[in-house]
């Protein structure tokens, strides 16, 4: 059990959960206000505001700073993940999600015009965030690194 308390003390574990876990929150919460259903989808799925990736990655790197300073192995390491992992939120798989909705459109057109069996499922089409739903989930890995300490 000694390694269960190792674990909670781990503040750079904790804070990039923690914000992991409020930006799914946060996603979940603006879902429903702007279309008026819950999605428990939005909870623990890909893309939306605000971005977990880069929520979750900041708090990593701002927490590394905090702890072990700008000129630790631990900052440099969680820093280049960081920007690794955003670029990629923001643009190959937003540019995946971009596929798959109009391959999901291929599908229903071809459909369309044929009866048949149809494909029993769809592509995700909601994998990738836009710049502003990663600089918001930036923000907010920042505010809670910053919180939590």
């Amino acid at each position: 059990m000694n390694w269960i308390v190792k674990l909670l003390q781990n503040h750079v574990l904790i804070n990039a959960l923690a914000a992991w876990i409020i930006a799914q929150i946060m996603k979940a919460a603006i879902y429903f206000a702007v279309n008026r259903k819950l999605s428990l989808s939005r909870l623990f799925g890909d893309g939306g505001m605000p971005s977990g990736h880069a929520a979750t990655v900041t708090a990593l790197a701002a927490t590394c700073a905090i702890e072990y300073g700008l000129s630790s192995a631990p900052f440099a390491i969680s820093a280049i993940l960081a920007l690794i992992v955003m670029h990629d939120a923001a643009g190959v798989r937003l540019e995946t999600g971009k596929q798959s909705q109009v391959i999901n459109q291929m599908i229903d057109f071809i459909h369309s015009f044929e009866s048949g069996p149809a494909f029993e499922s769809k592509l995700k089409e909601l994998v990738g965030h836009t710049p502003l739903q990663v600089i918001a989930g930036s923000f907010l890995g920042l505010a809670v690194a910053l919180i939590l300490g």
